[in-house]
């Protein structure tokens, strides 16, 4: 009697990224555990970011497209006074400047201007191609070329805190939205210029970040274990999708 082959593993699978790592870097530790070559995510984070990844496990790629067009959430630190090429805290300093006496309404009322329909510029480090060749390679050789706005829309953006130099907030956005250059943006408005610091994404569509495990836990689990946390495709995509 010949025997079925064993059933590949499919469904959504939420990750806390830790810093340091890049997306494909959790798929390839995720591919060597759960042995299937079959995993995608949907939406990446830069390496310096942690936070919720939604990771497609076997079939469940090919809802990809519908889970990577959801808004998302994230909780950022600005710092402010200091400038980098890169938007973050991974980049090179271009500036540094004085930081003014800002009150909390003060900040507040320049971030109401950020809210509603927008077109923004993305950064040239980043991994948008043109012409074949990534932004951030080109932005590796000194180079910066004429690239095209994205629309994007920002539903929300709250101060969370204020300690200057530093501040934080929450920032419910669309799809594509760089939150860095958000950052950037939002010194440059306040004067004094600011980088991303740090960022964290807590929710993306209809999952959260409470829902996540850390990917060393994951690691940890066994491979029955991990099966009961994949959120089947019927739960995760729209119906369309399915």
């Amino acid at each position: 009697m010949s025997l079925l082959p064993p059933k590949e593993m499919e469904g959504v699978l939420l990750v806390d990224k830790p810093s340091g790592m890049t997306s494909h870097d959790v798929v390839y530790h995720l591919r060597r555990k759960l042995q299937i070559k079959k995993i995608g995510h949907a939406g990446t984070l830069d390496p310096m970011a942690t936070g919720l990844l939604v990771m497609l496990i076997g079939k469940a790629t090919r809802i990809s497209q519908y889970l990577i067009s959801v808004d998302k959430i994230y909780e950022g630190e600005a710092t402010l006074g200091v400038v980098t090429d890169s938007q973050d805290a991974q980049g090179e300093v271009m500036e540094t400047n004085p930081v003014p006496e800002l009150t909390e309404a003060q900040v507040r009322e320049t971030m109401k201007g950020f809210l509603g329909d927008q077109y923004q510029m993305p950064p040239m480090h980043s991994a948008i191609k043109i012409g074949g060749v990534p932004l951030y390679k080109m932005a590796r050789k000194g180079e910066e070329i004429e690239r095209e706005p994205r629309f994007i829309r920002i539903a929300s953006f709250d101060l969370n805190s204020l300690a200057l130099p530093k501040l934080t907030f929450t920032v419910h956005c669309t799809k594509g939205t760089y939150v860095r250059t958000i950052a950037y943006d939002l010194g440059k408005k306040l004067g004094c210029g600011a980088h991303l610091s740090a960022l964290r994404r807590t929710g993306s569509g209809k999952f959260t970040i409470s829902q996540c495990l850390p990917l060393d836990q994951i690691e940890s689990l066994s491979l029955p274990e991990i099966e009961k946390r994949l959120i089947p495709v019927y739960e995760a995509a729209p119906p369309v999708a399915q």
